[in-house]
């Protein structure tokens, strides 16, 4: 029975998601590392049970109408939890920042620098003293009036618009139009407007021309259709927009990627006029600190921004926040950021450089007494780097905290005080807890399927290195921090791109390289090109296709699913379909859909659930009151397949509908790749948002992987092992070098020492991050990378390699 002052959090009867009726205590004031492979329930545990009762709990303290204001999830199914402190959670979030979102707004060292510039700064002779508002890019008192703070002005032009003026525009010359309806309903709106549609456009008037692509205007008018055979459309009243102004709304406005990017391709983008990129007015700018405007202080890495700050002098209110600014920035680059700088915009960090801002920002807060829950701090560290990040969780600890922690990275799981490990297996095959104790104690857990990465220390076999079939090089890379640099590559190998975080290999393998193939692959390329990034490429003829896997989600709604991704739904739906029930209804394919009217529930549009809006409460979702989540309509699931309906075998995982499906060779190879990479745990009808970046990745992998191969592929993957317990690194890294034995060519950036060991070439870069790297350090064979002399990642291979 819990004391008042029980040190443990005692979970009793924890059911969400796979939990088995889960009972552990946990104690306090300690690194508790929980473990698992992937999809055990290790996340379900901390983050949906612990974390969510926590955040529950104070939201019950909060006015109920208040409690509107604030997204909150819904109670987790847990019987009871004890001796739980008030939570702050620190997640790796996929969802994408916004544009004026920075390294100094995460952290709110922006905030801190802004006041140096307001207090300390050394204004023009006469001129007032500034609010600190006035030196932010993002208010009204600071934004540069041109770029409204954004430093860039984006334009177009005709030729961009009007790629092909020999065709007219019926045909098609106004390539930045939307296709089908919109850009028939566009077309027919000038026609009605009394424009010439079947003319050339260099044939048009200037004056025309002009006005078509480039007017604010926004006339409305009565569009007669022209009629289709059996169709009859009745006028109506059509809006028209010009190219331009399309093309800008749907590149500031629009939230799928795809459309953005198609609209970028219209755009030039330049700094402003006005401000020259820096994002701010005259006024601001006109003030320095130490010899430099806020913009250039902005752009220095926060090593050498610490360096300026330390040198300089000032009075009693520049020391005091100049401290407080040295030390804010000390403990994001103890954390291993120092290469950011405070304009870097956030979108184009990724989620682990994200946690670890967040990260350093609590360390800053003096909180104590506060249960931590993180989600793999170490992802994106390079194994110099994870050194520091143990420092930093255990000043976390030591300052009265809890700190509970999700976590692959062994290195960190040896230095827990305490360990929960999940599994043994994943989906139906996990959720119980195998271990609760001291890290040591998993030793005698057999059915463990951490125990053998955390005490084996046999060293892997050596395997044969592959030899390359050709290289494909990039000469003159230039791009953020590498420059100068020629890479090669070798092709029909298995290649590991490393080096510290900031170093330069996202931007050398996931925009150089990976923007040359694409470009190759748009355009009949020379076999020696410029390209963008660098001065040239060669071999690049021996690339067939380009295959990018990354960890972005599949879809952003729950109407996307692990069927509807791999293209399975569709073979489910015509099996359906073919059903003499379905056959003598008159049923179709679409009729099993959930996203179409038709076969799908209508009360929740095929959601599943609905939402229930609660009078000074937070909004609710609850089961759907007419199909009771099954998403159809009774009809369509009186429709059975070997005696499943619809929903039903939605519900089944990839490991039972493989043997559903056996006799079924279309649905069988989709179910046979998603088993091969490990996903066997997850229901076919797994909302996407559901699913972690790791499992989104692997998704993306087997849907590669069940396409039938045609030519020589590249596959490109950015530090695939994110995310995965090493057991499942184990089935990915098989997967992967049977694409290389298939004669693909495999390219990855990673951290992971093991796949390092494990690969045929490794280019590292370094020495350091940021400005202090950029350059190829070292490059061949594992082994002789594990010996070069100015490596940081040599150590680290040398060991797991178990060279002396």
């Amino acid at each position: 029975m819990p004391t008042p002052h029980d040190p443990y959090v005692r979970v009793r009867g924890a059911r969400e998601h796979n939990l088995r009726d889960v009972r552990v205590d946990i104690p306090r004031d300690t690194l508790t590392v929980f473990t698992g492979v992937s999809g055990s329930g290790k996340s379900s545990l901390a983050f949906g049970t612990i974390y969510a009762e926590a955040q529950r709990r104070y939201f019950e303290s909060v006015a109920p109408y208040a409690r509107r204001l604030i997204h909150q999830v819904g109670a987790p199914k847990v019987g009871e939890i004890t001796g739980l402190p008030p939570a702050v959670s620190l997640e790796q979030r996929r969802s994408a920042p916004g544009a004026r979102s920075s390294v100094g707004t995460v952290t709110t060292l922006s905030n801190s620098l802004r006041m140096l510039f307001s207090r300390a700064g050394d204004y023009p002779q006469g001129a007032e003293r500034l609010d600190s508002d006035a030196f932010s890019p993002n208010t009204a008192a600071g934004a540069c009036l041109e770029c409204h703070g954004l430093g860039r002005i984006h334009r177009t032009t005709e030729d961009l618009l009007v790629p092909d003026p020999g065709l007219s525009i019926r045909a098609g010359a106004i390539a930045a139009w939307p296709g089908a309806w919109q850009g028939k309903n566009l077309r027919d709106v000038l026609d009605a407007l009394g424009y010439d549609i079947d003319r050339p456009w260099r044939e048009l008037d200037p004056a025309d021309r002009e006005w078509i692509l480039f007017t604010d205007e926004q006339p409305v008018v009565t569009v007669h259709p022209v009629r289709d055979a059996g169709r009859i459309q009745r006028p109506y009243q059509g809006t028209y927009m010009s190219a331009r102004r399309y093309v800008m709304h749907t590149f500031a406005d629009s939230r799928s990627r795809t459309l953005r990017a198609k609209a970028e391709r219209f755009l030039t983008s330049a700094p402003c006029p006005v401000c020259g990129g820096t994002r701010l007015r005259p006024e601001a700018m006109a003030v320095t600190f130490a010899g430099r405007t806020i913009a250039e202080l902005a752009g220095l890495p926060l090593t050498d921004l610490a360096d300026v700050l330390s040198a300089a002098g000032g009075g009693d209110t520049a020391r005091v926040l100049t401290g407080d600014l040295l030390a804010r920035i000390g403990t994001v680059t103890e954390l291993g950021l120092g290469y950011l700088s405070l304009d870097r915009t956030a979108p184009t960090l990724s989620s682990g450089e994200l946690q670890r801002l967040r990260l350093a920002t609590q360390l800053r807060s003096g909180l104590f007494g506060v249960v931590y829950v993180l989600d793999e701090p170490s992802a994106g560290l390079h194994p110099a780097d994870t050194e520091a990040l143990l420092a930093v969780l255990g000043r976390l600890k030591e300052a009265g905290n809890t700190v509970f922690v999700v976590e692959h990275q062994m290195d960190v799981v040896r230095q827990a005080d305490w360990l929960v490990d999940v599994g043994p297996l994943a989906g139906e095959h996990g959720g119980r807890v195998l271990h609760s104790g001291p890290p040591a104690g998993l030793a005698d857990v057999a059915e463990s399927a951490t125990r053998r990465f955390l005490f084996d220390d046999a060293p892997a076999p050596l395997r044969e290195v592959r030899t390359p079939s050709g290289w494909l090089r990039l000469r003159g890379v230039d791009r953020h921090n590498v420059r100068g640099v020629d890479a090669a590559f070798p092709l029909g190998v298995f290649t590991a791109v490393t080096g510290v975080s900031g170093s330069g290999k996202s931007t050398l393998v996931g925009q150089v390289l990976a923007g040359v193939l694409a470009d190759r692959q748009t355009a009949d390329a020379p076999q020696e090109q410029a390209a963008p990034g660098c001065a040239s490429a060669e071999g690049l003829e021996a690339v067939d296709r380009l295959v990018q896997v990354d960890q972005r989600p599949i879809g952003r709604t729950p109407r996307s699913n692990l069927a509807t991704y791999t293209g399975l739904f569709d073979v489910v739906r015509r099996l359906f379909a073919a059903t003499d029930v379905a056959r003598e209804r008159g049923y179709r394919a679409g009729r099993f859909s959930f996203n179409v009217a038709g076969g799908r529930c209508e009360t929740c549009q095929g959601e599943g659930f609905v939402s229930v809006e609660l009078l000074f409460l937070p909004s609710t979702y609850a089961p759907c009151p007419d199909c009771h989540g099954a998403r159809y309509k009774p009809e369509t699931l009186g429709v059975t397949l070997r005696g499943l309906n619809i929903a039903q075998v939605l519900d089944l995982t990839v490991e039972s509908a493989a043997g559903f499906f056996a006799d079924t060779p279309a649905a069988g190879r989709s179910l046979r790749t998603l088993l091969d990479v490990g996903l066997g745990y997850l229901r076919l009808g797994q909302p996407a948002t559901e699913l972690s970046g790791g499992e989104a990745q692997r998704i993306k992998l087997a849907a590669e992987l069940q396409r039938a191969r045609r030519g020589h592929t590249l596959y490109l993957l950015d530090e695939p092992t994110t995310g995965l317990h090493p057991a499942d690194v184990e089935v990915l890294m098989r997967q992967l070098h049977g694409l290389v034995d298939a004669g693909s060519t495999v390219v990855v950036v990673e951290h992971d020492m093991a796949v390092v060991a494990g690969s045929d070439w490794v280019i590292d870069l370094g020495p350091g991050g940021g400005d202090r790297g950029g350059r190829i350090v070292a490059a061949g064979p594992p082994v002789d990378v594990a010996r070069a002399q100015e490596s940081r990642t040599a150590s680290y291979l040398r060991a797991a390699l178990s060279l002396t």
